[in-house]
């Protein structure tokens, strides 16, 4: 998964701050044809590439609408996924009471004829359920599109997505049967050996899975603890670790340390972290640490950002003085 996160703070959804527990995820698709996510995420990340129209969702509407997330392509071409509001956050997507239960997504279509990019955007949709369902307990039982809510009285009256994946040999089921199947299924609880002896965990790290639980006592799939994972953060005995080595794929998911063993140890880096938080900007940030604010590239830089946008809740790397 090419997981991604660029939050709605300015939908007025975001801004009214209502929260579920999660009991379910919604599967939807946009209904018009353009696989671009930039024509409802933004602003441009340096991923995304600009919208010339500026009609994204992040920014006051004449309609309620906000999803958690949306998958389709960024400008190379390649298909990733985008959160877009806390998925604890009651999103504003099938106009009924799925608003209250349901995480929601958004997959953005094409002419609905390429088989190959359905292909893709399908794969990825799986491997964002099989995150979700990890993150909060949930099975692909729980899994639905928007046109099922229907017929179970929760969604207002729309097709998607059956009117589209049918065309490619795909429906519900089989996606649902693609969820379970990487949520592990009866796949044998063999943790993977370590290739040496672990140390002190921490972020940056690369590292393999020696457990068989996630932190909240959910089964790590088979397919996760093959690979090796870089750390994102750790509090305790609480690792977070957020992207493979090959970089194909990412997730965000909490495990014991002790059930991680370093694979490769990331050198100690004379950089301090801050958090972004709503209304920053890269010369405020640079200035305050830095005592000048035209030292903000240096962040750009040391952050590896391929523009100068950034959001709430990134964690930039900041050169020590």
């Amino acid at each position: 998964m090419n997981l991604h996160k660029l939050i709605f703070t300015n939908n007025a959804c975001y801004n009214a701050g209502r929260r579920i527990t999660p009991k379910g995820i919604m599967v939807h698709s946009t209904g018009a044809n353009n696989p671009w996510l930039k024509r409802y995420v933004g602003p441009d990340d340096g991923l995304l590439g600009k919208n010339q129209y500026n009609n994204h969702w992040n920014q006051s509407m004449d309609r309620e609408v906000c999803v958690h997330a949306f998958i389709g392509k960024l400008a190379d071409g390649t298909v990733a996924t985008y959160q877009t509001l806390p998925w604890d956050y009651r999103g504003w997507h099938c106009a009924g009471s799925g608003n209250d239960t349901h995480i929601s997504f958004e997959i953005c279509e094409d002419y609905l004829t390429d088989a190959a990019y359905l292909d893709k955007v399908y794969n990825e949709a799986v491997y964002l359920c099989v995150y979700l369902c990890e993150l909060y307990g949930l099975t692909e039982q729980d899994i639905i599109c928007h046109c099922e809510g229907h017929d179970l009285g929760i969604a207002s009256n729309h097709g998607d997505v059956l009117h589209w994946w049918p065309k490619h040999g795909k429906n519900m089921d089989t996606f649902r049967a693609a969820v379970k199947d990487k949520l592990g299924g009866s796949a044998p609880d063999t943790p993977v050996e370590p290739e040496q002896p672990g140390g002190k965990i921490k972020a940056g790290d690369l590292v393999t899975i020696t457990g068989t639980k996630y932190y909240g006592g959910q089964t790590i799939p088979a397919w996760v603890r093959k690979q090796k994972w870089y750390v994102y953060e750790v509090s305790g005995d609480r690792a977070v670790i957020n992207r493979d080595e090959s970089g194909r794929y990412a997730i965000m998911s909490p495990i014991k340390v002790s059930a991680l063993s370093v694979v490769s140890a990331k050198p100690a880096e004379n950089y301090r972290i801050h958090t972004v938080a709503h209304g920053d900007t890269l010369w405020a940030i640079a200035k305050k640490y830095l005592g000048n604010g035209s030292r903000y590239k240096e962040i750009v830089s040391l952050y590896g950002l391929k523009s100068n946008v950034i959001y709430s809740g990134m964690k930039l790397k900041i050169p020590n003085k």
